[in-house]
């Protein structure tokens, strides 16, 4: 079997580019690919038509920086720390930031029907509210950036009930997806332990999917019980040993979000200056993951480890 396994700055070079439709894996603070995210940053790669599904700090710093064209999106806010991320915000409200708005239901079916092969996606969801009536991206903006559809929706009949109105969506082309999981054998296969958010998707849909693991267990163990295994080989390109590799955010099982630093970011990205000030400190002064790790510290990251038999850890408010 195909040996994956290299470095997470070596599969960013290689498979990510600028230009690519992208979309990172978990939900605002869950078990999101931050360590992926910071070596994008690192890297340079811009200009990404992102599937966002529901972000938070991952595609807030990445709009921050200026290496989004167009965001497709539902909802990007730290939970429970900001009710919508700020750099996100600002770009939103000063016309920056070319950005579409769908419905959470709609936008994680949208990647599911990627990950089937379907040509669109018809559904009830959004008829009668102002999701249908307001456009984030105009007709003629569209008709500009490669890679998206020139309507946001269309109307259609359903062709087995006359005179019934659907919506029909446009499915996502994915070149490139990133998730974080708890374990991955070399050759790719992946166990994900609790909730799956849409990773399984984005890595089926994708061209090329970077998988970033705490744990690289061997072939033959990860066969042992399959009913934990939630990704085939065939569907993964790389596979990256990061241990925190989602930190601040959770990783279910093994450590839980640390809400001090999610609300450091969160007042940092308040001003243009606090923001750049607070990714020169944690991504472009740090060279990699353990570098990373160290300016963290053992005592913190230890705090962070979940309870046993809970998979989080007991003290939900998390305060220092």
């Amino acid at each position: 079997m195909s040996n994956k396994v290299m470095s997470l700055h070596d599969a960013v070079a290689k498979y990510v580019q600028s230009g690519d439709q992208i979309s990172f894996g978990g939900f605002t603070t869950n078990k999101k690919p931050m360590a992926a995210v910071r070596e994008i940053l690192r890297q340079g790669q811009k200009d990404f038509i992102v599937w966002a599904g529901p972000a938070g700090s991952d595609w807030d710093m990445m709009i921050g920086e200026n290496r989004v064209k167009a965001y497709i999106n539902c909802y990007t806010a730290d939970s429970g720390v900001t009710n919508v991320s700020r750099r996100f915000r600002k770009k939103i409200e000063s016309g920056e930031l070319i950005y579409e708005d769908y419905s959470q239901d709609a936008i994680m079916y949208m990647l599911h029907a990627a990950s089937l092969g379907l040509p669109f996606l018809p559904v009830r969801f959004m008829i009668g509210s102002g999701l249908v009536d307001e456009w984030g991206i105009s007709k003629e903006v569209r008709k500009t950036i490669p890679g998206l559809t020139e309507d946001k929706f269309v109307y259609v009949e359903n062709p087995f009930k006359k005179g019934e109105k659907v919506v029909a969506l446009p499915v996502p082309q994915l070149d490139t997806a990133i998730i974080h999981v708890q374990k991955a054998s070399p050759d790719g296969t992946c166990v994900i332990l609790g909730d799956e958010f849409h990773d399984v998707d984005i890595a089926v849909a994708a061209k090329k999917t970077i998988v970033t693991c705490e744990e690289l267990v061997s072939n033959e163990e990860i066969r042992r019980d399959p009913t934990k295994t939630k990704l085939p080989c065939f569907t993964v390109d790389a596979v990256c040993v990061v241990p925190y590799g989602a930190h601040p955010t959770q990783c279910y099982d093994y450590y839980d979000y640390d809400n001090a630093f999610l609300k450091a970011y969160g007042a940092a990205s308040k001003t243009e200056e606090d923001f750049h000030t607070f990714l020169n400190e944690w991504i472009y002064d740090v060279k990699d993951q353990d570098e990373y790790l160290e300016k963290l510290g053992v005592k913190r990251l230890l705090n962070l480890k979940v309870t046993e038999g809970y998979g989080y850890h007991t003290d939900v408010a998390k305060e220092d």
